[in-house]
């Protein structure tokens, strides 16, 4: 074997010797004096380098290394000069050349795997890491036109899920990592934006029709430097009792220190519109006309007792007292006059630089989106500062910044037919004229009227920022201390007039609602790192103390003298409360990692939480963690195998907490004010009574995880892949237990209840093409989870006629319904599972689930010279969806608007099909729960288009610009869909309530976009 290796080298350094004397005599002999000739190496492994790009810096002169990777460059007549050579997977050479023959060696790039992520306190090359971290580029997201960072992450990482529930600009959206862990308490993941505890719950108080807004709209994307995605034990078990449901690290942009100032400018105008594929297909108002004439007579002749015939049809001649016929009814599109292109724009001016002890970046933003219906929008104004000093070699200090104000001018959508603005549309028949012939209203609530009508307004101000202090005590060790704020004032404020069914009813209705939030975290670290030989050793020490409280002060007003009075002093009835709550968390942290030769890692992490929410003996929390990693790249048998980059495997197991999502005095028991009592004179006096019974037991939820991940990359980098397996188990889960009513409480809090999460991710990057003026990239994440109920003393249903239900053995967000088998095709009546004996209860089944058996994206960009595209698909593959839009436009055509899809209803005797016979009586269209309505919402969706344009450098210098790009974004392009609407769509914000799909809901629009990027 040595003598083979020998050999082997012997032969390349004969190679080089001669490569060198040939060379040599070549440019004696035969090269001319404006000529350089030259070999290109691997700096590593001394191999040559055949298809390396060799170019002069200033002179439009390019040649290409051959097989032995050399190279003969003409027209150079005058040295020294600089030239310039590139190759795939190697760093980029820039050298002084000044002799005629020479020798270049190329240095090997990192992979991604040897890249610096952001871990929990701290940073990590990710060859050391341990655990399961995914990182992503922000740049590459932030053009999609939507107001909150997290909506832009979809189909951007293995694990991480996404769901945009509608087209509403700054609603929140369905985001879980590696599954719901969680019942009743927050399985959203922990943000943290430059180390700032972000509080991602709404502040939201007033009815939308089940939306929720999103706090985290309040950020402006385009300040994001970097985002990471920590998902197993090992990498968020340093933030315990935070870290079950996943972490989300934002790092904002900081300047460099030793850099001029730049100067960013980037504008960007578009709009946004319906997507039409997406939008309910209503029938005509001749159609809606004769389908309620069909219905009418069916429904009379199923049941005389209705007294409904041919002859009292509704849309029978007018001589004869009816509507007239259905061929004469008008067709009126209201949903078309709703629907608009919404204007979307966007405008961010940064200044950023340093000198050798301070850096600094400061960014403006103004964000406006419309909807692309009316009355919906919203907009955000934004400053940024963050600031670094060194004070001096040893100490430094500094300050991020984050000052924000939205406003959104909002319409009730999604669930409840009072005052939706997109019901309005939907739900009318499209025979009703929109308004009366004497110009009155028609409806309870017209859709016009609501459209000049609406008075919904938020504004929220937004502080988030922290100050730190860096010490280094001795060489390897360093002190941290640091102060952050999340500070939140939420302003609602609504005004329904007498021209709306809420304001004919109360004669004016006014609401005021002020939510303030404020959450504070001090801590301290304590970091020690150093290296003796092949040995690396690190550690991590910490404490915490958070503190955050809420206020809310609601007020009403009901009876108003007339529309132009809208302020509740004006009312006739005035109502207000108010509500105040407090919780408090201390934390121990640390961490220890070794390495050996950096092939050999290990790691072990603890944190201890005690939170104010659980029982005196009961809060504190206890999280472990520990993982290993071996680089078997780094093994003598595989060093000197040069197809193979990297090859590391990882293991993890951990504990993880949860407290989220349950009151801040779930264990005690509670006595309230406001329960009054009369006196002898029957006047009412101040008095308490008991509002929640306690429980000192209330623990902590646990989230206990393994991980397993291999992280591979071959053939100079080009191609890496990732690859993890996961299994999650959470137990002691946080529900609500029912009590007896006897005992004078309805219910309790309680540890029960386990959640199983078992699943795979798949990263692939590849490098496909990289020649001289072109290249192509592509990458592929997808991941699968499997969730289940593990334990459950009683199953809970959730949502109105409890289509989803909570059982164990089954996945959380299940679907609950009676199987319709098929349609009788002599009768036209729908047979249901179990009917034989009259439907009961106990034949409704549970009915797949909201989760899909797989999800990810697909990206793919291209270069050519200047020009630069991309794509960006995602998809899901395996969830179901409930169409409430489909439950109630096509089961009572009387009620107002159809759908299109009854033409396929059965008609007459021999039809097959699964729509049944159109009639009021049995069980084709009264049965709620009906699996008719359970559709497939796996989705392919074309998310982000972009085409881009930078400008040579020679031009943009001529306008004293160090580069400008121009650029075209569109997004939400094409949907493959077997779903009718939008698959994403769900009529609540509401996380145990996912699945229930499009009635009120608007689908998300397509965008398009043109913008500029300016650096001064």
């Amino acid at each position: 074997m040595y003598v083979k290796y020998a050999v082997k080298h012997f032969r390349f350094l004969f190679f080089i010797l001669f490569a060198s004397q040939v060379i040599g005599q070549s440019s004696r002999d035969s090269v001319s004096e404006n000529a350089i000739t030259g070999i290109v190496l691997d700096a590593k492994t001394q191999q040559p380098l055949a298809g390396a790009v060799v170019q002069t810096k200033d002179l439009p002169l390019e040649v290409i290394t051959d097989k032995n990777g050399q190279f003969l460059l003409k027209g150079i007549n005058k040295l020294p000069f600089v030239i310039q050579i590139t190759y795939i997977g190697y760093e980029r050479l820039e050298q002084t050349v000044s002799k005629r023959i020479n020798q270049f060696q190329l240095q090997p790039k990192p992979s991604d795997l040897n890249e610096v992520v952001v871990v929990g306190y701290g940073t990590q090359k990710r060859s050391d890491i341990t655990g399961s971290v995914a990182k992503i580029n922000p740049a590459e997201l932030k053009r999609i036109p939507v107001a909150s960072f997290d909506a832009q992450l979809q189909g951007a990482s293995p694990g991480l899920q996404v769901i945009s529930n509608s087209g509403v600009p700054g609603e929140a959206a369905f985001v879980r990592v590696r599954g719901t862990t969680s019942i009743n308490s927050s399985s959203d993941p922990l943000y943290i934006i430059d180390g700032v505890f972000l509080n991602n719950n709404s502040l939201q108080t007033t009815n939308l029709g089940g939306r929720t807004t999103s706090p985290l709209a309040d950020i402006n994307p385009a300040d994001i430097e970097s985002i990471e995605v920590l998902k197993d034990a090992a990498a968020t078990a340093i933030y315990g009792s935070r870290g079950a449901n996943g972490v989300i690290i934002v790092t904002t942009k900081k300047g460099s220190f030793n850099a001029k100032p730049k100067v960013s400018l980037n504008i960007s105008n578009g709009w946004v519109e319906a997507d039409k594929s997406t939008l309910p297909d209503l029938a005509s108002g001749p159609e809606t006309a004769s389908l309620a004439n069909e219905y009418w007579i069916n429904s009379g002749i199923d049941n005389p007792g209705l007294n409904r015939t041919f002859a009292n049809r509704p849309f029978r001649p007018r001589s004869e007292g009816g509507s007239g016929l259905p061929e004469e009814q008008e067709t009126f599109d209201r949903l078309g006059d709703l629907l608009r292109k919404g204007r979307v724009q966007d405008y961010n001016l940064a200044v950023e630089g340093g000198s050798n002890s301070s850096r600094y970046y400061l960014g403006v933003g103004y964000t406006d989106q419309d909807a692309f219906f009316k009355v919906i929008g919203f907009n955000r104004v934004g400053v940024k500062f963050n600031f670094d000093q060194k004070l001096t070699d040893r100490i430094s200090f500094g300050l991020t910044n984050n000052f924000s104000r939205s406003y959104r001018n909002q319409a009730r959508t999604g669930d409840g037919p009072q005052v939706s603005l997109w019901n309005s549309a939907v739900s009318s028949a499209t025979y009703s004229p929109k308004f009366a012939e004497d110009g009155t209203s028609v409806g309870s609530d017209n859709t016009y009227v609501l459209i000049e009508n609406y008075d919904v307004n938020t504004k929220s101000i937004r502080y988030v920022g922290s100050a730190y202090l860096d010490a280094q005590i001795a060489k390897g060790l360093k002190f941290r201390s640091s102060f952050s704020l999340d500070y939140n004032t939420y302003d609602e404020d609504q005004y329904w007039n007498s021209k709306t069914s809420i304001g004919r009813a109360a004669n004016g209705q006014a609401i005021s609602a002020i939510s303030q939030n404020n959450t504070w975290i001090n801590e301290q670290t304590l970091t020690y790192q150093t290296k003796w030989g092949l040995h690396g050793l690190t550690a991590l020490a910490g404490n915490t103390i958070q503190s955050s409280d809420l206020a809310y002060t609601y007020a009403e007003g009901r009876g108003f003298p007339n529309d132009n009075y809208k302020l509740i002093s004006s009312a006739s009835i005035q109502t207000s409360s108010e509500s105040y709550t407090k919780f408090a968390l201390s934390s121990f942290f640390g961490r220890i990692g070794y390495n050996y030769a950096s092939r050999y890692f290990a790691e072990a992490t603890l944190r201890a939480d005690a939170s104010s929410k659980f029982g005196e003996n009961k809060q504190w929390g206890y999280f472990p963690a520990f993982s290993l990693g071996w680089r078997i790249k780094e093994e003598q048998f595989l060093k000197e195998v040069s197809w193979l980059n990297e090859l590391k495997l990882r293991a993890s197991y951990g504990l993880t907490g949860n407290q989220s999502g349950i009151d801040n005095f779930a264990s005690r028991g509670l006595w309230s004010g406001g329960s009054g009592y009369a006196d002898v004179h029957g006047t009412p006096l101040p008095g308490i009574g008991p509002r929640q019974l306690g429980n000192q037991n209330l623990s902590w939820e646990k989230t206990a995880q393994t991980d397993i991940g291999v992280d591979l990359a071959l053939n100079n980098n080009r191609l890496s892949i990732t690859a993890d397996w996961y299994r999650k188990y959470t137990s002691g889960i946080l529900l609500q237990q029912p009590l007896p009513s006897s005992s004078g409480f309805s219910s309790y809090w309680e540890n029960v209840g386990e959640v199983s999460n078992t699943g795979w991710e798949l990263t692939i990057n590849n490098v496909n093409l990289n020649e001289r003026n072109f290249s192509w990239r592509s990458g592929l994440n997808i991941s699968g989870n499997r969730n289940k109920i593990e334990r459950l003393p009683t199953p809970i249903t959730r949502y109105t006629r409890d289509w989803v239900i909570l059982q164990e053995g089954y996945s959380m967000n299940s679907f609950w319904l009676y199987n319709q088998l098929y349609v009788d095709s002599k009768t036209g009546d729908a047979v249901f599972e179990g009917q034989e004996d009259g439907l009961t209860v106990e034949d409704r089944k549970i009915m797949n689930s909201f989760y899909p058996k797989f999800y990810g994206g697909l990206s793919n960009s291209f270069t050519y010279r200047n020009f630069d595209f991309s794509f960006l698909f995602s998809f899901q593959y395996g969830n179901y969806s409930l169409n409430l839009q489909r439950y109630f436009r096509e089961r009572n055509p009387l009620s107002g608007g159809v759908l299109t899809n009854l033409s396929n209803r059965w008609k007459q005797e021999g039809d097959v099909t699964d729509m049944p016979r159109l009639t009021s009586v049995g069980n084709n269209y009264s049965l709620d729960q009906n699996s008719r309505y359970l559709e497939d919402a796996s989705f392919l969706r074309l998310r982000q288009v972009s085409l881009g344009y930078n400008l040579p450098a020679k031009w943009a210098q001529l306008a004293l610009l160090k580069s400008a790009r121009i650029y075209a974004v569109a997004t939400n392009l094409f949907l493959l869909t077997k779903y009718t609407g939008d698959p994403e769509s769900n009529v609540t914000s509401d996380p145990t309530a996912q699945g229930i799909g499009s009635f009120g809901t608007p689908p998300q629009p397509r965008g398009f976009q043109f913008g500029i990027n300016l650096t001064l």
